[in-house]
């Protein structure tokens, strides 16, 4: 019941923010690129994309973090 609800959440979300994504999605991959502190540009994108999306993102642009041992 509660992974419904949570599904149901991610899927209202998704819609009402549907305009502002791409935007939002530019804005942080521009300031990676750019190797500007992404900080606060996490902060505005948390507003209007899902976790998945950021995370999309941030490995399209830097590719995947490995710890070295």
């Amino acid at each position: 019941m509660e992974k419904e609800e949570q599904r149901q959440h991610l899927i209202g979300f998704k819609k009402k923010n549907e305009a502002k994504r791409p935007e939002a999605l530019q804005r942080l991959r521009q300031a990676v690129i750019q190797n500007r502190n992404i900080f606060e540009e996490l902060l505005h994108t948390v507003r209007h994309c899902s976790l998945g999306e950021i995370t999309d993102t941030l490995f399209d642009v830097g590719g995947e973090y490995r710890r070295s041992l």
